[in-house]
C-alpha cells in the first residue's frame, strides 16, 4: 500500500538511525517479529480498540514480544510507545520492509524476488541464478523464490524497480505486442 509506505519512511529512517550497526540484527528481527504480530487478527482487534490507551497497546506488544532480541534496548521500546502514541502500530509491517532494505544497503546488498514456473529444490541451482543475476544488476543480492505457475517457464526477477522477465509468459506477451502493432 502506497500510503503505508509513505507513512512508513520516516520511522523506518529514525529506527534505522538508532539501531547502530552491530545492533541492526537483533532489531530487524524484533520488527520482523512485531510485524508478523501486528497483521494477525487477535492483535489488529486489540490495536484497532478506541478504549485501550496507547500505552496498554505498546505494553500488550512488547509482552507479546517476549524476550526478542532487541526488547533489552530502552530505545526500541520508545520506539513502539511513540508509534502507538501515534496510532501507527499497522504500519509496522512497512517499516520493518523498508528498515530491512536500509539494512541491505549498507551492506551494499539489494533485495530480490525470483519467480519461478516451478519449486526449485536443488540449493546449486538457486545458487548459480543467483550468481547470474548479481552478474546481471551488478550488485550483490538477497533472493526469495517465490512460485508463479503462469509463467510457464522460466523466472522473472524483480529488484527494486527493475524486473528481469526471461520467462515464457513474458516471451509469448512480447510476440503477442509486436504481432499486433
Amino acid at each position: 500500500m502506497i500510503e503505508f509506505a509513505t507513512i512508513a519512511r520516516p520511522y523506518a529512517k529514525a529506527i534505522f538511525e538508532l539501531a547502530e550497526s552491530e545492533q541492526a540484527d537483533n532489531w530487524q528481527t524484533s520488527l520482523k517479529e512485531a510485524a508478523w504480530l501486528v497483521r494477525q487478527p487477535q492483535v489488529e482487534v486489540l490495536i484497532a480498540q478506541t478504549d485501550t490507551d496507547a500505552k496498554q497497546k505498546a505494553d500488550m506488544l512488547i509482552d507479546l514480544l517476549g524476550d526478542s532480541p532487541a526488547l533489552g534496548s530502552y530505545k526500541f521500546k520508545n520506539f513502539l510507545y511513540v508509534l502507538a502514541q501515534e496510532k501507527r502500530l499497522p504500519v509496522l509491517p512497512e517499516i520493518y520492509e523498508q528498515f530491512k532494505e536500509l539494512v541491505l544497503s549498507r551492506k551494499h546488498i539489494r533485495q530480490a524476488v525470483v519467480y519461478t514456473a516451478y519449486d526449485i529444490a536443488d540449493e546449486n541451482q538457486k545458487q548459480q541464478i543467483i550468481q547470474d543475476l548479481e552478474q546481471h544488476f551488478q550488485t550483490k543480492l538477497q533472493a526469495v523464490f517465490e512460485t508463479d505457475r503462469d509463467l510457464i517457464g522460466g523466472i522473472k526477477a524483480v529488484v527494486g524497480d527493475q524486473v528481469l522477465d526471461l520467462s515464457v509468459q513474458g516471451k509469448l506477451q512480447k510476440l503477442y505486442a509486436t504481432m499486433t502493432n
